[in-house]
């Protein structure tokens, strides 16, 4: 998979993606992260890619000409499955469209900044809006980087236990089970039996009655 990323902020995305998970995908050849600085596609020398909205709004616009010459040269180069706009009012993100989306060759997330960006950008270029919550960052970086990790992560052979990821809270639109690790017992706090008597069976069996619980108790709106 290929994710070119076109942001005004490309500092604030390198390191995110030279750690962890991120940085093991791509050193295995299985991922491809390209961030790409929109003002290297301004038209003046002094790289300005906003500029004030018609009709006196407040705030200021995101240019549609560099956005313009950023995509067409990508989509130049390659087919893309999606071009993704990071926007408040978008689709809001959840884990069956990161495993709808993990199945793409090549993606482009455009992340949003000052005020918004020329409505013609949405109209002509964007296939897909996404939304990763009802509040407003300052930027689409932070949105740019949790769609792009939830999508890389479930690809297979980036997380070297595949199972791990399907038994993710989500994935079968339940909460995770609670889980638990050495010591078996901490300062009178003790780990459920179940989970230290080897029986496979009795241990699946509650994993799902806690999933059911938790989810029923902290996350209902699931279960409908």
């Amino acid at each position: 998979m290929r994710i070119d990323i076109i942001t005004v902020l490309p500092e604030m995305l390198d390191g995110f993606f030279n750690c962890s998970i991120m940085s093991r995908a791509q050193k295995k050849g299985i991922a491809e992260i390209h961030i790409h600085n929109l003002r290297d596609y301004a038209y003046d020398r002094y790289r300005k890619v906003d500029d004030y909205p018609f009709g006196g709004f407040a705030g200021m616009v995101m240019k549609i000409e560099p956005i313009d010459r950023c995509i067409s040269a990508l989509k130049a180069e390659r087919d893309y499955d999606e071009v993704i706009f990071t926007s408040p009012d978008g689709e809001r993100f959840d884990q069956p469209m990161a495993n709808s989306l993990s199945l793409a060759q090549n993606l482009i997330i455009l992340c949003g900044h000052f005020k918004g960006i020329d409505y013609r950008i949405r109209e002509h270029f964007i296939t897909k809006e996404i939304s990763i919550g009802d509040y407003v960052l300052t930027g689409g970086e932070l949105a740019a980087a949790v769609i792009a990790d939830a999508v890389v992560r479930i690809i297979p052979g980036v997380i070297s236990d595949e199972q791990s990821a399907l038994s993710d809270s989500f994935q079968d639109n339940l909460l995770a089970a609670p889980v638990y690790t050495r010591p078996a017992e901490y300062k009178g706090w003790q780990v459920p039996e179940v989970l230290l008597s080897g029986h496979e069976a009795k241990v699946k069996e509650w994993e799902l009655q806690q999933s059911l619980e938790r989810t029923q108790r902290l996350r209902p709106d699931l279960l409908k």
